[in-house]
């Protein structure tokens, strides 16, 4: 296995752009048109859509623009997505030691990356991270939201939800994680047929409910270990976005579903009894 120590951007020009000003001012376009969530709060958990911006950003973004009120306050991200170029047994942990778009360099965690080595159910091998957009894809809108933080890139294969929550339950952290989940949903159904199952799909996450399945959404698995962990802290859900390529810039004989769904904690960590 041949170890970088940084992961150059591999999708930029295909899923985003890769000059830096025009990504930008798209990442601007879509933040600023993004409606902003209920909720006075700011999540602690995020799922947003990983497809190219033209299709999903603007869905994207509705997550995203949420974290402004505290820009200042994260400074690591955990960032979860299913593996598609790739089979992985459980999970792969990349062994480069940051991430790069035309933004700049994302570092990672050295301690998480260190404990997280020593799980026997994570690989380290930076074979499945070189062509893999859903963990890129996230970067730039993280970038432009946030002030410097540093990075938890896992990608999930073969793993049970169970180990999800474990790890994710491992990493949760304070005030200062953010937990980004990324995955679309159903992929390539009619537009009508595709509203219906997506509006399934939501509505179990949003009710903390039954597991999705890989039809209703790629990252099933990062989706049912969030639950579990949402259900064991007592997390509440909002719909902030749902819509797919027929809507956005798609036919719709054959589209891709997209949400961003947002978890927030209901009593401060802090003030969390022990």
């Amino acid at each position: 296995m041949a170890i970088a120590s940084i992961r150059p951007a591999a999708v930029a020009g295909l899923f985003y752009p890769d000059d830096h000003r025009v990504l930008q001012a798209q990442l601007t376009e879509f933040l600023a048109a993004a409606i902003p969530p209920e909720s006075a709060a700011a999540p602690k958990a995020i799922i947003v859509p990983h497809a190219g911006y033209i299709y999903s950003g603007a869905v994207a973004a509705a997550a995203y623009a949420s974290l402004a009120p505290i820009r200042e306050q994260i400074r690591r991200v955990v960032l979860l997505g299913p593996a598609h170029r790739m089979a992985v047994h459980a999970f792969a942990l990349p062994a480069s030691q940051g991430f790069m778009t035309p933004l700049g360099e994302v570092p990672l965690s050295q301690s998480d990356w260190l404990a997280l080595h020593e799980r026997p159910d994570v690989i380290v091998d930076d074979r499945p991270h070189a062509l893999e957009h859903c963990l890129e894809v996230q970067l730039p809108f993280l970038q432009t939201m946030l002030g410097r933080f540093e990075l938890v890139p896992l990608l999930v294969g073969g793993a049970s939800d169970e180990a999800v929550a474990q790890v994710l339950e491992s990493l949760w952290g304070g005030p200062e994680t953010l937990i980004v989940i990324s995955s679309d949903l159903s992929h390539f159904h009619r537009y009508r047929e595709a509203c219906s199952i997506d509006t399934l799909s939501v509505d179990q996450v949003l009710s903390l409910g039954a597991p999705l399945d890989h039809e209703q959404a790629c990252g099933a698995t990062p989706i049912n270990g969030l639950v579990r962990v949402a259900r064991r802290h007592g997390l509440r859900t909002q719909l902030l976005d749902m819509r797919n390529s027929g809507d956005t810039a798609g036919p719709r004989d054959s589209v891709v579903g997209y949400a961003s769904i947002a978890f927030f904690e209901q009593v401060p960590y802090e003030s969390r009894q022990h």
